[in-house]
């Protein structure tokens, strides 16, 4: 995905080609750790990056994905502030993203198109946080849990998840044992079909 189809403006194209570099990662890489200093805001190309919280003890809890013309606020955030990152990104597949160098973002901010971005990126991620706020605090683990799925599954455009109960467990910061019996009510309920380390979601 080049520059200019998210963005128009000549003068900022220009500066994106100049200072923006392009990186390709394979699915399941780690962009980045929660520690981190902030270097970079990575902006989707193709594929998509999966952000998770995680907290000095090692558990997580799944926040959103970031698409193709998306970026991480999380990481905008931080790099403005001049913190250390406080999430962990990793790849859901084949991922390419345009790495823009941390100390650019406030100084883009001249051009319109720029400021337009990181607002939208912090409205779009604000939604997003508080439906995992209202999931959290609302719901059973059952809807998180199938939220989680859909999530993923629509990430990597397929029906099929290879991924083991322990990882789900570790991203929705709950027990392996709790994760494989909700699974086993969810095809009960002819909302999945369970295989060895595949899930597929039914419609």
């Amino acid at each position: 995905m080049p520059a200019n189809i998210f963005f128009k403006d000549p003068q900022l194209l220009a500066e994106f080609n100049k200072h923006a570099r392009v990186k390709h990662f394979a699915a399941e890489e780690v962009l980045m750790y929660p520690g981190d200093k902030i270097l970079f805001v990575p902006i989707v190309m193709k594929g998509s990056i999966r952000v998770i919280r995680a907290n000095d003890d090692g558990r997580e809890i799944f926040l959103y994905h970031i698409y193709p013309g998306q970026t991480c606020a999380m990481s905008l955030n931080c790099c403005r502030a001049n913190q250390i990152s406080m999430i962990k990104a990793v790849t859901e597949d084949e991922t390419e993203v345009y790495m823009v160098p941390a100390e650019l973002v406030d100084e883009w901010f001249r051009f319109r198109e720029w400021k337009e971005f990181v607002n939208n990126t912090y409205a779009i991620r604000y939604a997003e946080l508080m439906n995992v706020i209202d999931l959290i605090a609302f719901s059973n683990m059952d809807a998180q849990l199938l939220n989680y799925l859909q999530r993923r599954a629509q990430a990597l455009n397929t029906k099929a998840l290879h991924i083991t109960h322990q990882q789900i467990a570790d991203e929705l910061h709950t027990h392996r044992e709790a994760i494989s019996r909700l699974l086993r009510q969810m095809e009960q309920k002819n909302l999945v079909r369970l295989g060895r380390n595949v899930i597929e979601l039914l419609d």
